[in-house]
Protein backbone atom coordinates (compact mmCIF):
# COMPACT_ATOMS: atom_id res chain seq x y z
CA UNK A 1 0.00 0.00 0.00
CA UNK A 2 1.33 3.08 -0.79
CA UNK A 3 2.41 6.08 2.05
CA UNK A 4 0.84 8.84 2.43
CA UNK A 5 2.12 11.91 1.26
CA UNK A 6 1.40 15.72 3.28
CA UNK A 7 2.40 17.43 0.28
CA UNK A 8 -0.81 18.49 -1.93
CA UNK A 9 -0.84 17.72 -5.57
CA UNK A 10 -2.99 17.88 -8.45
CA UNK A 11 -5.53 15.22 -9.24
CA UNK A 12 -4.11 14.68 -13.14
CA UNK A 13 -0.49 14.51 -11.26
CA UNK A 14 -2.06 11.76 -8.80
CA UNK A 15 -3.70 9.93 -11.62
CA UNK A 16 -0.36 9.69 -13.54
CA UNK A 17 1.69 8.73 -10.30
CA UNK A 18 -1.01 5.80 -9.61
CA UNK A 19 -0.94 4.88 -13.74
CA UNK A 20 2.78 4.47 -13.81
CA UNK A 21 3.29 3.19 -10.28
CA UNK A 22 0.50 0.20 -10.99
CA UNK A 23 1.70 -0.26 -14.40
CA UNK A 24 -1.66 0.46 -16.15
CA UNK A 25 0.07 2.66 -19.34
CA UNK A 26 -0.18 -0.59 -21.18
CA UNK A 27 -3.78 -1.12 -20.97
CA UNK A 28 -4.62 2.66 -21.47
CA UNK A 29 -2.66 2.82 -24.23
CA UNK A 30 -4.40 0.15 -26.04
CA UNK A 31 -8.01 1.93 -25.48
CA UNK A 32 -6.39 5.04 -26.36
CA UNK A 33 -5.32 3.86 -29.66
CA UNK A 34 -9.17 2.20 -30.29
CA UNK A 35 -10.68 5.06 -29.46
CA UNK A 36 -8.67 7.32 -31.97
CA UNK A 37 -9.39 4.44 -34.58
CA UNK A 38 -12.41 5.42 -33.78
CA UNK A 39 -12.67 8.64 -34.02
CA UNK A 40 -11.09 9.30 -37.27
CA UNK A 41 -12.35 6.36 -39.72
CA UNK A 42 -15.51 7.81 -39.32
CA UNK A 43 -18.97 5.17 -39.61
CA UNK A 44 -18.08 3.69 -42.82
CA UNK A 45 -14.68 1.69 -42.07
CA UNK A 46 -16.25 1.51 -38.16
CA UNK A 47 -18.95 -0.70 -39.80
CA UNK A 48 -16.78 -3.01 -41.31
CA UNK A 49 -14.21 -3.22 -38.18
CA UNK A 50 -14.52 -6.65 -36.11
CA UNK A 51 -11.43 -6.17 -33.71
CA UNK A 52 -8.63 -4.14 -32.82
CA UNK A 53 -5.45 -4.55 -30.90
CA UNK A 54 -2.06 -3.20 -30.25
CA UNK A 55 0.55 -5.10 -29.69
CA UNK A 56 4.37 -4.27 -29.18
CA UNK A 57 4.06 -1.21 -31.40
CA UNK A 58 2.07 -2.87 -33.47
CA UNK A 59 -1.47 -2.02 -34.79
CA UNK A 60 -3.59 -5.32 -35.78
CA UNK A 61 -7.02 -4.37 -37.20
CA UNK A 62 -9.20 -7.04 -38.14
CA UNK A 63 -11.98 -5.82 -41.53
CA UNK A 64 -15.20 -8.08 -42.20
CA UNK A 65 -14.59 -6.36 -45.89
CA UNK A 66 -11.84 -7.56 -48.57
CA UNK A 67 -12.35 -4.45 -50.40
CA UNK A 68 -12.27 -2.63 -47.72
CA UNK A 69 -8.75 -3.78 -46.29
CA UNK A 70 -7.30 -3.10 -50.09
CA UNK A 71 -8.05 0.55 -50.10
CA UNK A 72 -6.70 0.73 -46.48
CA UNK A 73 -3.61 -0.80 -47.16
CA UNK A 74 -3.27 1.70 -49.60
CA UNK A 75 -2.70 4.77 -47.09
CA UNK A 76 -0.90 3.01 -44.07
CA UNK A 77 1.73 5.25 -43.56
CA UNK A 78 -1.42 8.19 -43.18
CA UNK A 79 -2.78 5.78 -40.83
CA UNK A 80 0.00 5.32 -38.63
CA UNK A 81 0.26 9.23 -38.63
CA UNK A 82 -3.13 10.51 -38.55
CA UNK A 83 -3.65 8.18 -35.08
CA UNK A 84 0.07 8.70 -33.37
CA UNK A 85 -0.96 12.87 -34.11
CA UNK A 86 -4.85 12.08 -32.37
CA UNK A 87 -2.60 10.22 -29.13
CA UNK A 88 0.03 12.91 -28.89
CA UNK A 89 2.92 10.43 -29.13
CA UNK A 90 4.59 8.03 -31.39
CA UNK A 91 2.84 4.83 -30.13
CA UNK A 92 1.75 2.86 -33.22
CA UNK A 93 4.63 2.25 -35.91
CA UNK A 94 2.89 -0.19 -37.48
CA UNK A 95 -0.45 -1.57 -39.09
CA UNK A 96 -1.44 -4.88 -40.16
CA UNK A 97 -4.86 -5.32 -41.75
CA UNK A 98 -6.67 -8.61 -41.65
Amino acid sequence: MARRKNEYISLSDALKEFVSENKLEKGLDKIEVREAWTNLMGNGVNNYTRDIKLHNETLYVDLSSSVLREELSYGKAKIISMINEELGRELVQKIVLR
